[in-house]
């Protein structure tokens, strides 16, 4: 089973965004995808009741008393999202249905001074030390021209992590989720330049 954690201790850092399209590409590959929501605030579960029932199907389950989303038996691929905060016990048990961590990170200096903590954090932790889970990092609503995008890099640049992209700040993720779809569901002319800017996630997720 491939199993990937989206996460940051920041609220509103993208983590929703990040994983309900990364379900969506897996959805519209045919591959069988759940997406599980420790967020308290279930917003991908709030989506997934809104997902349009004609669209590449992408299941869900329900949380446990331990509020640990473990997926049913036989899944191949996963992706879970979690609240802000996330830290200490819970992290290291999420950490243990993970083979792969993205942590996404918008260009502000609260969220590049919350994930530097989150980070290290993370990088301790032993499935992290071990090989057990990979971790990579991706800018969220990124302006390139801004000097924010130049000091999201030099903040990346610290860590040594794979940065696999710079998400840019548009509308198109913002009325796809409204309407339950994902980038991967839009026409391609619509989404071409995002899809463009997802390949090296594509190329990450799909590596052995």
């Amino acid at each position: 089973m491939k199993a990937f954690l989206v996460a940051n201790p920041k609220g509103g850092s993208g983590k929703s965004t990040l994983a309900t399209n990364l379900a969506g590409y897996f959805a519209n590959k045919g591959e069988d995808v759940m997406l599980g929501d420790i967020d308290r605030q279930q917003s991908s579960r709030e989506w997934l009741a809104i997902r349009p029932f004609a669209l590449p199907t992408i299941d869900t389950w329900e949380v446990g008393d331990d509020k640990i989303s473990r997926p049913p038996k036989g899944t191949s691929h996963v992706v879970l999202d979690t609240p802000a905060g996330l830290h200490g016990k819970m992290l290291e048990r999420v950490l243990k249905l993970s083979t792969r961590v993205i942590v996404p990170v918008q260009p502000s200096m609260f969220d590049m001074l919350a994930t530097r903590h989150f980070l290290t954090e993370l990088l301790s932790e032993k499935a992290v030390r071990k090989g057990k889970a990979d971790v990579a990092v991706i800018g969220m609503r990124v302006d390139a021209r801004t000097r924010a995008a130049g000091e999201l890099e030099r903040f990346f640049s610290t860590f040594d992590l794979p940065v696999l992209a710079y998400l840019r700040d548009t509308q198109v993720y913002v009325q796809a989720t409204a309407a339950g779809m994902t980038i991967f569901d839009l026409p391609p002319s619509r989404a071409e330049r995002d899809i463009e800017q997802w390949q090296a996630i594509v190329d990450w997720v799909e590596a052995d």
